[in-house]
């Protein structure tokens, strides 16, 4: 869990925003900032790591999103670290990014995903910014900082006790916000997916197998 942040990167030209959970526009506002985000990738792999732990509502925001993103993608080319039932925390953060960076010959880009504290009336703010995520800094907790790029969900009020504040976070909140996050995902995964096979970008030995065993010819690619 970190704090939340201040502002986004000023001298990045990747997109730095917030949107409300229910805002009506809010997942196609996500999934057009993603689209900014992943469309220069070419045939890069995508990892996103959720960071938290199932022992905390609030804490669960990241593994709820990498849990029900693993149920959904069908990308061999995307890789989900994180869930409910493998949570990446404090204990095992370190390893976890070590064997990400063991198993690839060429770094991919990571999507990194946590809950935060914040204002009173930034609560069921997603917010999406350029740069490493930063764990722990809101439990005083001193963890590697990752990542490409930063998509956080404030799930509860910060200033006081955030131990006892993310234990007694609303599940209900947690739930909506994750699924906005997960649909603007895979939206965006899905474009992505297009876009790759609009151009005929190479793709790794793993892809190629996979869509040969699915039946997909001439390197065509699942549509959703």
């Amino acid at each position: 869990m970190r704090d939340e942040p201040f502002n986004g990167s000023k001298t990045s030209s990747l997109p730095s925003v917030r949107v409300l959970f229910d805002d009506a526009s809010a997942v196609e506002d996500l999934t057009s900032d993603l689209d900014r985000v992943l469309f220069g990738l070419g045939d890069r792999r995508l990892t996103v790591v959720c960071v938290g732990t199932d022992r905390s509502t609030g804490d669960a925001f990241g593994p709820i999103v990498g849990t029900k993103l693993k149920r959904s993608s069908r990308w061999p080319w995307v890789e989900i670290f994180g869930t409910l039932d493998e949570p990446v925390h404090a204990v095992n953060l370190a390893s976890t990014l070590e064997e990400i960076h063991r198993t690839h010959t060429a770094s991919p880009y990571i999507i990194a995903v946590d809950a935060c504290l914040g204002k009173f009336d930034h609560v069921g703010q997603i917010i999406m910014e350029p740069g490493p995520l930063r764990p722990g800094a809101g439990v005083k907790k001193s963890l590697p900082a990752f990542g490409d790029y930063t998509l956080t969900g404030v799930v509860n009020v910060s200033g006081f006790m955030e131990y006892f504040v993310l234990q007694n976070t609303r599940l209900g909140i947690v739930m909506r916000m994750s699924d906005v996050v997960v649909e603007a995902l895979l939206s965006s995964f899905h474009r992505l997916a297009m876009r790759r096979t609009f151009i005929g970008a190479p793709t790794d030995r793993s892809t190629a197998a996979s869509r040969e065993a699915q039946g997909f010819p001439g390197g065509t690619l699942p549509a959703g």
